[in-house]
């Protein structure tokens, strides 16, 4: 898998690497669920909440995952799981690439360095721009503050500064963020 840390994928640069068509030995997404709670009658709710990006970045798929699972674990232990509607709506479909150098003894025979450094695909991310919703969460009105702080966990586990926003679905009065 990937040796680098994540911060050295966050920033857009370059064209998108997508197309898995022509691309070998590209690792599966980490995350295989999008949605979670009542799926079954998911506009019930009143209230839908989202976590919107601030600045342009790629999220990686572990990344995603991660803040699926804290927000999904917080909403099911407080909630239950009939009562809130939670999607990541983004999609990691960019490949990220890594050129894996050679070290220890005898490296200096086996490597040539950076040249013609392509890199092979070690993991997939989702590009985000700026005002881009990456999950929603639909709660009724007294669960607002729980959805909020289920959110808030999700957000620490991403890449990018991020707002939460809170709309009423129609014919609810407006709640302030």
């Amino acid at each position: 898998m990937v040796r680098k840390p994540g911060r050295m994928y966050r920033r857009i640069t370059g064209p998108a690497y997508t197309r898995k068509e022509f691309i070998a030995g590209i690792p599966q997404p980490r995350i295989h669920e999008f949605e979670h709670g009542d799926l079954s009658n998911k506009d019930r709710f009143g209230y839908v909440l989202h976590l919107v990006a601030e600045e342009d970045c790629q999220i990686r798929h572990t990344a995603l995952e991660a803040a699926r699972v804290a927000a999904n674990k917080y909403l099911m232990g407080v909630l239950g799981g009939n009562n809130y509607y939670l999607k990541i709506r983004v999609y990691p479909h960019h490949v990220l690439r890594e050129h894996k150098m050679a070290t220890g003894a005898g490296a200096d025979r086996i490597s040539s360095g950076m040249s013609m450094a392509f890199g092979k695909p070690v993991g997939t991310a989702a590009r985000v721009k700026a005002g881009e919703t990456i999950i929603i969460v639909a709660v009724d009105q007294q669960n607002i503050d729980k959805a909020k702080e289920a959110l808030k966990k999700a957000k620490m586990k991403l890449p990018t500064p991020a707002r939460i926003d809170v709309f009423p679905k129609s014919g609810q009065e407006p709640v302030s963020g």
